[in-house]
C-alpha cells in the first residue's frame, strides 16, 4: 500500500491527493503526514490499531500511516457508537484505539497524538508487507466480522495501474468498506485524486458530484438511485466512469444512469470483503454473463444448488475474531467458498435473487426479496423499495415492502399500482403489507433487509 503512495509522490509530490470539504492534501503531505503517525505508532510499540475517526481525511492519514509502520489497522465505522467501538476494539482483540472520541478506557490514544511534532527518522524504513483488517457488512446489527487481509494480496491486481492524474474521483463508500478501501489504493496507484465528502449520506454526496466536477465515481446501487432522485437534467457532473458494486443492480438504475449519462463507461463489481477482489461487467446489462464461469486470473466462480461459489487468489488471511478464536488462520487460497449469494441463470447472463440470509420462508416457500423489489421499482413515483418478513400468526412469515414515493405522487394511487404490478407473481411473493415511509433504514449505503 505505502508503495503505491511512494510512487506517486515520486511522479507529482504537489498534486492533490486528497480533497476534502475544508483542506486538502497534496501527495508529498500525505506521505511526510504517514511518516510521523507511523514514528508514532512505533514509539509507542502499537501492534494492532483500531480507528475511530468521524473525520474521513484524517482516517486515510492513520491507515496510510499504520501500513507504513507495518502494523494491522482496522478503520471501525463512523455511525459506530461508543460502546460499538469498544465491542469492535475488543472483538479484533489487543488493540489501541486512536481516536477523537473521550473514551474513558487505558488502551486509547488520542488522534492528535499521533500528528505531533516527531523526529520523521524514527518511522524507520517502510514494512515490506503488512495486514489489514476490513469489516464485513452487518456492522449495525452486531454481526460484522474483521477480514484479515495481507496489503500485497489487495494491491496486487492494481499494481499496473497507469498515471491518470487528471480524474476526480468521489469516495462514496464508507472507510471501513472494502469498496472505500478500493477505491483509495486505486487513486493511489494511479496517483489521481479522490474528493472525500464530509458525510456519505448519498444526497449530500451527490451536490458535490457536481460542485467538485467529479469525472469518477464508485457506490452502490442504493446511491446511484438517490443520485438520480437529485440530479436534475441540468448542471450534471462530467462523469466518464460510474461503478456500480456492493448489491444486485436493478435494471431501472442502469437504465436511468444510461439516460443521464450517456457519455459515461458503466460498469458493475461484484466481490466481496472475503476474498479481497471483483469482477468488473461493462456490458450495461443486470447480472453477471454466464462467461464469467470460466477460469479467471485471480477469481473463479461456480455454482452451487443456486448459490455462487468462488475461489480467489487473493482471499482474506482468515477472519480476526478474539471471541472465536479464529485470530491467525490462514485460509487456503485453493479452496472453493460459498459467497451467500443466491443466482439463477437466465439464458446467458448469471441474475442475482438475494442473499441467503434473506430469504423470506413463506409457509414453506422460499421467497427472494430482490426480485420482488426489481417489480416495485418500476412503478412511477417509487425512489426506492425494501422488501423484508414479517411474522404472521398464519403462516409464520409474509412478505411486507416499505416503499419510499417520490413528491408530487398520491401515495394511495402507487400503493394500488404496486399490487397491480405484482398480481401475475406466485402468491406467496406478492406483498401483503406495502407501508409508505419517509425514509429506508441503510447501512454502508446498502439497503438494509431482515425479518421484523
Amino acid at each position: 500500500m505505502i508503495g503505491l503512495v511512494q510512487r506517486s509522490v515520486e511522479r507529482h509530490p504537489d498534486q492533490p491527493a486528497i480533497v476534502g470539504e475544508f483542506r486538502t492534501v497534496t501527495y508529498a503531505q500525505l506521505i511526510a503526514d504517514a511518516l510521523t503517525v507511523a514514528a508514532h505508532l512505533r514509539a509507542r510499540g502499537v501492534e494492532r490499531v483500531a480507528i475511530a475517526e468521524d473525520d474521513p481525511i484524517t482516517c486515510i492519514l492513520l491507515l496510510v500511516g499504520s501500513a507504513y509502520a507495518g502494523i494491522e489497522a482496522c478503520v471501525l465505522p463512523r455511525a459506530a457508537t461508543d460502546e460499538m467501538v469498544l465491542s469492535l476494539a475488543d472483538r479484533i482483540g489487543e488493540s489501541t484505539i486512536v481516536t477523537s472520541r473521550e473514551l474513558d478506557v487505558p488502551n486509547v490514544v488520542a488522534t492528535s497524538e499521533m500528528f505531533a511534532d516527531i523526529d520523521p527518522s524514527a518511522a524507520g524504513e517502510p514494512a515490506e508487507d503488512g495486514t489489514i483488517l476490513v469489516l464485513t457488512t452487518g456492522t449495525s446489527s452486531g454481526n460484522s466480522r474483521a477480514a484479515r487481509h495481507l496489503w500485497s494480496r489487495v494491491t496486487a491486481p492494481i499494481q499496473g495501474a497507469r498515471p491518470t492524474n487528471d480524474q476526480r474521483w468521489m469516495l462514496c463508500y464508507g472507510l471501513n468498506q472494502f469498496g472505500g478501501l478500493q477505491v483509495i489504493l486505486h487513486v493511489f496507484a494511479s496517483g489521481s485524486t479522490v474528493y472525500v465528502p464530509d458525510n456519505f449520506q448519498p444526497l449530500h454526496a451527490a451536490q458535490l458530484l457536481s460542485r467538485w466536477s467529479i469525472t469518477h465515481a464508485s457506490g452502490t446501487p442504493t446511491f446511484w438511485r438517490f443520485v438520480l432522485l437529485e440530479l436534475g437534467k441540468s448542471d450534471l457532473p462530467p462523469l466518464a466512469q460510474i461503478t456500480l458494486g456492493g448489491e444486485a443492480v436493478p435494471a431501472p438504475v442502469l437504465a436511468g444512469l444510461r439516460d443521464r449519462f450517456p457519455d459515461a463507461n458503466i460498469s458493475q463489481i461484484y466481490g466481496a470483503t472475503e476474498y479481497g477482489s471483483n469482477i468488473t461487467v461493462k456490458d450495461g446489462l443486470p447480472g453477471l454473463p454466464l462467461e464469467i464461469l470460466k477460469a479467471h486470473d485471480r477469481l473463479q466462480f461456480e455454482v452451487r444448488d443456486g448459490e455462487l461459489w468462488v475461489k480467489a487468489a487473493t482471499a482474506m488471511l482468515g477472519y480476526r475474531d478474539a471471541e472465536s478464536g479464529e485470530s491467525e488462520q490462514d485460509l487456503d487460497t485453493a479452496e472453493w467458498r460459498p459467497t451467500g449469494d443466491l443466482v439463477e441463470i437466465v439464458g446467458d447472463r448469471v441474475q442475482f435473487r438475494g442473499r441467503k440470509s434473506e430469504v423470506i420462508n413463506v409457509g414453506g416457500v422460499k421467497v427472494h426479496p430482490i426480485p420482488i423489489e426489481e417489480r416495485i421499482s418500476t412503478v412511477d413515483g417509487v425512489v426506492v423499495s425494501r422488501v423484508k418478513g414479517r411474522a404472521n400468526a398464519v403462516v409464520g412469515t409474509i412478505v411486507a415492502a416499505e416503499v419510499v414515493i417520490a413528491d408530487g405522487f398520491d401515495p394511495n394511487a402507487v400503493v394500488a399500482a404496486i399490487r397491480t404490478a405484482c398480481e401475475d407473481l406466485p402468491p406467496a411473493a406478492r406483498p401483503r403489507s406495502i407501508k409508505v415511509v419517509d425514509e429506508l433504514r441503510i447501512t454502508g449505503n446498502k439497503i438494509a433487509r431482515g425479518a421484523s
